[in-house]
């Protein structure tokens, strides 16, 4: 009989997601924005962990989450050519650290 506690643990790793928004009463978004978008650094074992824990949080944040574009680790992203600052890697690390998800950056939309 085996247990979850005999398999191998899976590495965290952290995912760079962009959450797009509806709107939801008290949403803390500006009164006239359609919507939002967001950028979030999330940890997970794969990215539809990372996903699902960004999704359930934002929703107990009373935010209303539509999709989730993913853009891959940082290895992946640089091997696609993405640029990453200093700032941005240093925030993808708080969340590896903190096994959490990072909001960091908010686009309101307006029409």
């Amino acid at each position: 009989m085996s247990s979850k506690n005999d398999a191998t643990p899976r590495r965290q790793q952290v995912y760079t997601l962009l959450v797009e928004l509806g709107r939801k009463e008290g949403d803390g978004l500006p009164k006239d924005a359609t919507g939002a978008a967001l950028m979030c650094y999330a940890s997970g074992v794969d990215e539809a962990e990372a996903v699902r824990e960004t999704v359930a949080i934002l929703k107990q944040a009373d935010l209303a989450p539509l999709d989730v574009s993913g853009y891959g680790t940082a290895e992946e992203r640089t091997a696609q050519g993405h640029e990453m600052d200093d700032d941005e890697r240093a925030l993808m690390q708080r969340a590896l650290d903190e096994n959490s998800v990072i909001v960091a950056q908010v686009t309101p939309h307006f029409d």
